[in-house]
């Protein structure tokens, strides 16, 4: 068998593997998310806490948008899932806990104070302290 014909016969093989898995991954990428991700609650309360719950986490695959208004597969999930949870009687907090617990605090649109992130809300802080103090050495009078 000649070199050529070998890395010819390599080749062939390649490409129609490529054709088999790149055909799945068009059929995969237009698969509905979940029929009940988007089917309200019965309970108007219950709706409404998962709308509000809803709204306060960020689509994972999106940038940033929250689950309420996201499109993604991903983000309908999430909304099945916070509405099953609302429905099993499950506080919103709970949820978000589990959420966050998962995904980590990137997921919420309202962190929390912890050990990892207090420079993040502290900075803001230094900032303005830092801006006061410049402008008060820039306008100081002068002393003869």
């Amino acid at each position: 068998m000649k070199p050529y014909s070998f890395f010819k016969n390599i080749a062939v093989i390649i490409g129609i593997l490529s054709l088999f898995v790149g055909g799945t991954s068009f059929v995969m990428a237009d698969q509905p998310h979940d029929p009940y991700a988007d089917r309200p609650l019965k309970e108007a309360a219950q709706e409404d806490k998962a709308q509000n719950l809803m709204t306060s986490l960020r689509c994972l695959v999106c940038q940033g948008q929250s689950i309420a208004d996201s499109n993604a597969a991903m983000a309908a999930d999430m909304r099945a899932i916070v509405r099953h949870d609302i429905e099993q009687g499950q506080s919103p907090e709970a949820i978000r806990q589990w959420f966050i617990d998962r995904y980590g605090d990137w997921v919420s649109y309202k962190p929390t104070w912890s050990k990892r992130n207090w420079p993040l809300w502290l900075f803001p802080l230094f900032v303005l302290l830092g801006g006061l103090l410049l402008l008060r050495r820039l306008f100081r009078k002068e002393k003869p």
